[in-house]
């Protein structure tokens, strides 16, 4: 086997922008294989700025302007961190994301500006800046649909005569029209005439004209309220809907870092390092180019990724960088509301429907460049008969039922009368003088980069047996896996491991009390869990024909982390996912302790954990496949024939009479972090349910139990 490549330098990336964008690309191509690559970015997706006012007009989808960064950080072989950066530390190299601290060796910097007006009142509580885009796009949305449904009158503002403002309110008078609505929309800029490039001021005016959009100037805003923007003169321009555009600054925290700025941007030279700094760049909006200052646009955020990825990969080798020349000029393309655009360079301005062409030609080229990821040939296996899928992570890489149940069916009976285990059940079960201790073992093959969401889910997972018996989980050993590594990224791993488990264990009532590790070929992290419970545990056994069955999760985690293995799940049905699977369970499963018969739904999928409880209560089962919750993205992903590596065994041990179609597939669909599968009296899951859902745990009645051999059916209606 050969062996994986030492790590030895941390490359983070902060932010998800254009430039970073496009580094990620260029970096999947061909990776550094000392370097481990990391992006931190707020959410799954980035919005391009490009086309955003055509998506406010309608002209796009809203999937059509979004990079999605879980795709481009999988396809670069990056660690995505969801969550906003607030804070650097040059001296500790250190990045502070909410609680967690990320260290690195190399940083870069591109986390856009924002329009947000902190020093208008009323503006934080009755309007939305225009920059960061995602706000904007999902108010507007809601607030088009309310105007649209005559739930609130058409009429919206724009704070700032730029560029981006007006091309902004001739959106939005555009798609009110096109939603049968009179448009108000008016722009407020507090200079006397309107700061637009050349000659394209005239040609502008005419266009918010035919728009009808109102233009006040030398109106400066003094307070956003509940019923529109008032200004200094005291007069109230009236609106339901305000947007920020009224230039945009730079986010204060960099200001903090006591890095070099330039009225709160970041100085960097001709190769992009923050002045001072070998350690750290920046590019995009955020930076300064001292050597040649240019305004903030895309264009040159675009172009300087290519000097970006390259200095990136000097600075982890040693090697020489080089310098980012930006053009002086460029060409403008200015939406006008419908499909039309204005061009501007060198004091030159045109119109038309061409120039919409043109422009979104340039657009779609740019996302497509981001989407259709080349495909990377990958060495190939010695000798191999046939090529291989690659293998699932999580659960979905565990050793197929049939072969795991015949080889625990060989183990002989425990000889100890204080171990009570039975066989097929969630955890072992121990008599520890007085009191009942179960104890319980699993790990993951990692399924992300980041190794403290890794920690805390598989935390959560392996607690998932404890609370399905209904204990209480006590302490907890963890084994550690690592690629190989230096010792300072060993002990940077380490730390957000350890922090992030030590936190999910601890929320529950538990200990992490220590453990082991060792090096291997990729991460892997797993916890041995001990809980203890007053009485007799939830097993397997006990459950009783009419019974309902209540699932606490949705399921198809496999066949999303399968997807996206191969690129081909959505950034934000992935982000859902992360976010449930590391959600505790410990309410429910104390609002369940009284079930016939629970486990949670993990490897073997739901009709194989269903399957358990049948054979351990000698009943059947009917389900019905239309009440069972789906996570987001996988039954279109089942239908499409993505399966996790376990899925074909799962579905041979565990057959389902009825089954068909994506929802039929996703009952064998190995399970990461599942919901509480648990069989009780019809009137206590009716009065359980709404319970569960205000404890936070939404669970759905998805069949019975029946008198009948063990088997499973799918039966429309079943659910009752």
């Amino acid at each position: 086997m050969r062996p994986s490549p030492l790590l030895t330098r941390d490359i983070v990336l902060v932010g998800g922008g254009h430039t970073h964008a496009l580094v990620l690309r260029k970096w999947g191509m061909r990776p550094l294989p000392s370097a481990r690559l990391t992006l931190i970015n707020p959410g799954p997706t980035a919005p391009y700025s490009g086309m955003l006012p055509g998506h406010i007009a309608g002209h796009y989808p809203r999937d059509a302007l979004e990079i999605d960064l879980v795709r481009l950080a999988r396809f670069a072989g990056a660690r995505l961190i969801l969550g906003a950066a607030e804070a650097l530390d040059p001296d500790r190299r250190e990045i502070v994301v909410g609680a967690r601290r990320i260290g690195y060796d190399i940083a870069s910097i591109d986390i856009g500006v924002t329009s947000q007006m902190p020093d208008l009142p009323g503006f934080a509580e009755h309007a939305v800046p225009a920059k960061p885009l995602e706000g904007l796009a999902r108010r507007w949305q809601a607030f088009l649909d309310a105007a649209e449904a005559g739930h609130s009158a058409p009429q919206a503002a724009v704070i700032g005569g730029g560029v981006a403002g007006l091309e902004l309110s001739m959106a939005m008078a555009h798609a009110l029209r096109a939603r049968g609505c009179t448009p108000q929309v008016t722009v407020i800029e507090a200079a006397a005439e309107l700061p637009s490039p050349g000659r394209a001021g005239p040609r502008l005016r005419a266009a918010l004209d035919r728009q009808g959009v109102t233009l006040r100037l030398g109106a400066p805003a003094s307070e956003v309220t509940a019923q529109g923007v008032v200004l200094q003169t005291g007069e109230t321009v009236p609106a339901c809907f305000v947007a920020g555009a009224a230039g945009a600054r730079p986010q204060g925290w960099l200001a903090r870092t006591g890095l070099p700025t330039e009225d709160g941007y970041l100085r960097v030279g001709p190769d992009l390092r923050v002045e001072g700094r070998d350690d750290i760049f920046a590019a995009g909006d955020c930076a300064h180019l001292v050597h040649a200052p240019r305004p903030k646009a895309g264009v040159y955020a675009v172009r300087a990724a290519p000097v970006l990825h390259d200095n990136l990969r000097a600075a982890a080798t040693g090697r020489a960088r080089r310098a980012y020349r930006p053009q002086r000029d460029y060409l403008k393309l200015i939406s006008l509301g419908e499909k039309a655009a204005l061009a501007e360079k060198a004091g030159v301005a045109v119109e038309g429907r061409l120039l919409w062409r043109l422009k979104d030609r340039i657009d779609r080229k740019f996302m497509q460049k981001l989407r259709d990821l080349p495909e990377m040939t990958a060495e190939p296996a010695a000798e191999a008969a046939e090529p291989a899928e690659p293998l699932c992570a999580g659960c979905g890489s565990k050793l197929a039922p049939g072969a795991l149940a015949r080889a625990t069916s060989a183990l002989p009976a425990p000889l100890r009368d204080d171990v009570l285990s039975t066989p097929g059940d969630d955890a072992a079960v121990l008599r520890v003088g007085g009191a009942r201790q179960v104890i319980t073992t699993d790990h993951l093959r990692a399924f992300t980069e980041d190794p403290a969401l890794l920690a805390r889910i598989a935390a959560i997972h392996a607690m998932g047996d404890i609370w399905a018996m209904g204990a209480r989980p006590q302490a907890a050993l963890a084994t550690v896996i690592l690629p190989r590594m230096s010792e300072r990224l060993q002990a940077r791993t380490l730390d957000e491991i350890l922090e992030a488990a030590s936190t999910a264990f601890r929320e529950a009532g538990a200990e992490l009390a220590g453990g082991h590790s060792t090096m291997g070929a990729e991460m892997t992290l797993g916890f041995t869990v001990t809980g203890l419970t007053e009485g007799d545990p939830v097993t397997l056994a006990g459950a009783r024909p009419g019974d309902a069955l209540i699932l606490t999760r949705p399921i198809g985690s496999g066949t999303l982390l399968a997807a996206e293995m191969r690129l081909r799940a959505r950034g934000s049905d992935m982000e859902a996912l992360w976010q449930a699977m590391a959600t505790p369970q410990a309410e429910a499963a104390a609002l369940l302790r009284d079930a016939h018969a629970m486990t949670d739904v993990t490897g073997f999928g739901l009709a194989g954990h269903l399957m358990a409880i049948c054979t351990a209560s000698g009943v059947g089962a009917e389900i019905d496949p239309e009440a069972i919750p789906l996570y987001p993205g996988a039954e279109t992903l089942a239908d499409q024939g993505i399966r996790s590596t376990i899925w074909e065994q799962n579905r041979a041990h565990a057959p389902v009479t009825g089954a068909t179609g994506a929802r039929g597939a996703l009952l064998h669909d190995p399970q990461t972090s599942g919901g509480f599968l648990a069989a009780l009296p019809e009137p206590e899951a009716a009065h359980l349910l709404p319970r569960l859902a205000a404890a936070g745990a939404p669970a759905h009645r998805i069949g019975r139990i029946v008198a009948a051999p063990p088997a499973v059916a799918c039966v429309p209606g079943s659910a009752g």
